[in-house]
């Protein structure tokens, strides 16, 4: 169920720098043997599966577990549509748009980050300086439509006074366009960690970063059919409540984290520093500023025809399930 992130034979460039991010999504034998009940638990690029393995922050747990690891949010959210995770962790954007196609899910945690992990970065010796150069030019969006890239361009290209109609907007999955960027195919691409700071390790330059349009905040949510069963509604409590430790782990010790993230991805020790210094780690409840914050974000959203319908936020959120042990 693992999707591999890169494709040996059409991506040598960027393996040399990125190679697999993705890797066995099994959980210890222990961990089958000694529970009945099974979370298939949803992942984007292993960022998620990287801070539990490295804070150990699942050991014990009474509950079976795997892995299911995408590079981006739109096949995860498949995934969750068709009953093939339990679980999936996502930004702002990607949540409402699985909503909108009628994913059966909820959220019940929130993750907050930093709003720089994500931007539109450009090719080293490229003529554009800023937004407004992006007027008649295409810009590559990962991973699809309703992603946190595209709310990102769109609010970039809204701040430099230019119309979406004067850029034309192609989306492509991170790791192809990974391969294109790296052989120089494609000039300005929005994108997020790690792909983004792995691009800009390259030398890649940054035209716009997050700050200022972003949120930063990132959810888990359950599949709803997951939530009606008793004993896996009781396993993601637990898994959540796995998930606030492992947040301070992570807080209290960086550069093992960063460390260990590095050993588990493969990715170089200095782009798992800067990825793991601004990645969402900490988890939390579902707060009434986490709604509000996301209900803007829906109806932005809705008026720039990003969404084609508005999303109620309280209506797809469990903010019950989870209080976060004192």
């Amino acid at each position: 169920m693992t999707d591999l992130l890169f494709s040996k034979a059409s991506r040598r460039h960027w393996l040399k720098q990125g190679a697999a991010l993705s890797f066995a999504a099994t959980a210890p034998l222990g961990a089958w043997a000694q529970a009945q009940t099974t979370l298939v638990l949803g992942d984007q690029a292993g960022g998620l599966r990287a801070l539990f393995e490295a804070s150990k922050a699942l050991e014990g747990v009474p509950f079976a577990y795997r892995w299911a690891n995408f590079q981006g949010a739109a096949p995860l959210f498949e995934a969750q549509r068709s009953a093939a995770v339990d679980t999936a962790v996502a930004g702002d954007l990607p949540v409402l748009a699985a909503a909108v196609g009628r994913t059966p899910l909820k959220i019940v945690a929130t993750r907050v980050g930093k709003a720089d992990a994500l931007g539109i970065v450009v090719q080293p010796d490229s003529p554009l300086r800023q937004v407004a150069d992006l007027r008649g030019k295409t810009v590559i969006v990962s991973s699809a439509r309703g992603s946190i890239s595209q709310y990102q361009l769109y609010g970039a290209l809204e701040e430099a006074g230019v119309r979406r109609d004067e850029v034309t907007v192609k989306f492509v999955l991170p790791t192809d366009a990974a391969a294109a960027f790296a052989s120089k195919q494609i000039d300005a691409w929005a994108v997020f960690d790690p792909y983004y700071t792995i691009a800009l390790q390259q030398g890649g330059r940054i035209l716009r970063d997050g700050r200022g349009i972003n949120t930063a905040l990132g959810f888990i949510t359950a599949s709803e059919p997951s939530l009606a069963d008793p004993a896996k509604r009781a396993a993601i409590v637990q898994f959540l409540d796995r998930l606030a430790r492992a947040g301070e782990w992570a807080l209290a010790t960086p550069e093992a984290y960063a460390q260990a993230y590095s050993q588990l991805t493969r990715l170089p020790i200095e782009s798992a520093r800067i990825i793991t210094a601004r990645a969402s780690v900490t988890g939390r409840p579902v707060s009434e500023a986490d709604i509000a914050a996301l209900q803007t974000v829906a109806d932005r959203s809705a008026r720039d025809g990003i969404l084609p319908l508005r999303v109620d936020v309280r209506a797809i959120t469990d903010a019950q399930l989870w209080k976060r042990p004192a």
